[in-house]
């Protein structure tokens, strides 16, 4: 695939898996069956079930989750690199897929930050996402670590 169709893939990705208006369809569309997802605040997952239950977990905690883009896509070869700005409040379900601690149910508290994504493309498929997130601002937000 061309380097715009791998930035296309992506696009379409940070709009219906990590934008406002969740689409969980997208993952079995978009993402490999044994994609690799690892994000430094949350324990990595494989394959397509893992990410929905991922997904589906952390939507559940904070139902307002949604992320945007800060910049356009980067891309080379099969890698799109995107930028990014988002979070939520966490006014649902208990959430303990933190390296550190966990949240009971309907804490109110809201968190909101930024990142930068790493993602592999083939054959039109995503076949991992690496990011890097600024853990330790999320972490403080929500009170689970206490500022220095």
């Amino acid at each position: 695939m061309s380097i715009e169709e791998n930035k296309a893939v992506v696009g379409r990705w940070f709009a219906e898996f990590w934008g406002e208006n969740f689409n969980p369809d997208v993952i079995e569309e978009l993402a490999a069956p044994d994609i690799r997802f690892e994000y430094s605040l949350h324990a990595p997952c494989r394959g397509r079930d893992e990410v929905r239950a991922f997904a589906t977990k952390f939507r559940a905690a904070f139902p307002d989750l949604a992320f945007g883009a800060t910049a356009d896509l980067i891309a080379e070869g099969d890698y799109v690199v995107g930028q990014w700005i988002g979070g939520g409040t966490q006014t649902g379900d208990a959430f303990d897929d933190m390296p550190i601690g966990a949240l009971p149910a309907g804490t109110g508290k809201t968190m909101r930050f930024t990142g930068t994504s790493v993602l592999k493309v083939v054959d039109g498929l995503i076949v991992e996402e690496i990011g890097l997130d600024d853990g330790v601002s999320v972490l403080q937000q929500l009170e689970l670590i206490k500022p220095a």
